[in-house]
């Protein structure tokens, strides 16, 4: 039997692990700290599988102020770490594998400089290179959820999964790290439309959402990214993570 993934996320600016809402990086989880490091081993001893890092000073204003830290996180647990925020160009995308990330998320690249994305992608390949999907109303956002593209959601998932990309990270903004619950209607459109592989990301909030994430698993969405929830121990993480497939990461 398959089971959804639980990816822990942590969500840096400032050097600080901080919580995320609607795309607003809020400093200090108090309940576990602000370090990042710390926090990646936290959840690795909890079992997790997979971390998933966001850099929000990078994709604000494509500091690399947090590399080292990345590097730090890399080299301190032994899961794969994947990585979001503020890659650019050829030379962010190899300074961040050269760190020791597993999976690298662009969003901003695929759209603004779409022949470097293209060499990238040519590069790495469908394991290691993935899509952010940030939606607002229906249409994509770049540079870490601030500016509007103009282009649908649905266009742009169709036009990445013909280029060749296999994974799909699905985001409603507007419902990231409000615990509102989350729009399963992005994630199940990407799913449909590019048959591809899709992680879901904002608006769980408890086990029975997790449950309505997993019933999209012959879809092929078969993971899901948590921050706030998890952060606020609003379900029993251990348990989870321990029935989730091991060997999902791919």
């Amino acid at each position: 039997m398959a089971y959804l993934l639980v990816i822990p996320s942590i969500d840096i600016k400032n050097g600080k692990t901080v919580r995320v809402v609607k795309g607003i990086p809020e400093l200090n989880c108090q309940e576990y700290g602000n370090d990042p490091v710390e926090m990646a081993k936290i959840w690795r001893a909890e079992n997790a599988k997979l971390i998933h890092v966001v850099d929000f000073d990078a994709a604000a204003d494509h500091s690399r102020n947090n590399f080292s830290i990345i590097e730090k996180i890399c080299s301190s647990v032994i899961i794969p770490v994947e990585f979001a925020g503020g890659i650019r160009s050829l030379e962010d995308v190899k300074m961040i594998m050269d760190l020791g990330i597993s999976r690298l998320v662009l969003s901003t690249m695929a759209i603004e400089s779409p022949v470097d994305f293209i060499s990238a992608f040519e590069k790495y390949g469908p394991a290691k290179i993935s899509i952010a999907l940030d939606i607002i109303d229906d249409e994509i956002v770049i540079k870490g959820r601030q500016v509007k593209t103009g282009i649908h959601y649905k266009d742009f998932s169709k036009k990445m999964s013909a280029i060749g990309i296999e994974r799909f990270i699905v985001t409603d903004v507007l419902r990231n790290g409000v615990l509102g619950g989350p729009n399963l209607t992005y994630t199940k459109d990407v799913a449909q439309i590019t048959r591809k592989k899709v992680t879901h990301s904002g608006g769980i909030r408890n086990k029975d959402e997790l449950m309505d994430v997993q019933s999209l698993l012959s879809l092929g969405v078969d993971s899901v990214i948590i921050g706030r929830a998890l952060y606020e121990n609003r379900f029993p993480c251990q348990k989870m993570w321990r029935v989730a497939e091991s060997g999902i990461f791919q």
